[in-house]
């Protein structure tokens, strides 16, 4: 690599100065694409500080910095001491969750929102789930259920069985994207949210909300082995709105996230 310039201008960018990357973001960039395609495989150690500064004819300080641009961006951890040195992490949702959360918190998103954005991704993947479910998948489904029946008389316990059904409804649907965004607005309202679950659990109300909650997981299970598509997307769009009216009976949905405590 050669130290690029500070600037260019060219055709269509009379007037505009363009930045040009540092050299410790082009050798960032590098390595992430090389994390990012697998060919850094995660908790893999980064060559020597001296063979990569050979590879990519930088300085010691230059290379620093690039590590901690993806240190940043948690693809790599780096460890001190003489031992250490610098590990690859793969890329983790909860990552861009944090940051996202930041964002609706700073544009004043609710609980509310968030449940509502949480019903458009759920729907779907209910639906497609049906259509693409492997007996394996099934069996994910069954099991996932038995376990949650057993925690019925454990509220909280139960309340988290509960959300893990919803996390493998979404995970099993073969939709990579519509993963991602669940596992993000999930982290988000998990962050939020869980103080009040666990208040509220094992409450009258809370009582009744599990066991007709219960009871929708074990017709969506039985939709979805007889590839009842249409009918799956129904009872998911009817179970998740009444589980968002039980939780709208606290303010807390109402008011703005505080994600920082």
């Amino acid at each position: 690599m050669t130290e690029p310039a500070g600037s260019a201008t060219g055709p269509g960018m009379l007037g505009h100065r363009v930045r040009v990357p540092k050299m410790a973001e082009l050798v960032a960039a590098q390595l992430r694409r090389k994390i990012v395609r697998g060919e850094l495989a995660g908790g893999e150690a980064l060559p020597a500080e001296t063979a990569l500064m050979e590879e990519f004819s930088v300085s010691r300080p230059t290379l620093r910095e690039a590590f901690r641009v993806l240190e940043s961006e948690a693809l790599i951890s780096i460890r001190r001491g003489a031992r250490g040195g610098a590990r690859v992490q793969v890329p983790q949702g909860e990552v861009a969750a944090r940051y996202a959360g930041l964002v609706l918190q700073y544009r004043g998103t609710t609980l509310q929102d968030l449940y509502e954005a949480r019903n458009l991704i759920e729907t779907p993947c209910a639906g497609l789930l049906a259509r693409r479910a492997t007996e394996s998948d099934l069996d994910r489904l069954r099991t996932a259920v038995r376990e949650a029946e057993l925690l019925i008389d454990d509220p909280p316990s139960f309340i988290r069985a509960h959300m893990q059904f919803h996390a493998l409804v979404v995970d099993l649907s073969g939709n990579e994207t519509m993963r991602v965004l669940n596992g993000m607005v999930r982290h988000i309202i998990d962050q939020a949210n869980w103080s009040h679950v666990d208040l509220d659990a094992g409450s009258p109300e809370n009582i009744v909300a599990n066991q007709e909650g219960f009871r929708a997981h074990v017709r969506l299970v039985e939709l979805v082995a007889a590839r009842q598509a249409e009918a799956a997307e129904d009872l998911w769009q009817a179970h998740l709105q009444a589980a968002a009216e039980y939780l709208l009976l606290n303010e807390s949905m109402t008011t703005v996230l505080d994600l920082l405590g």
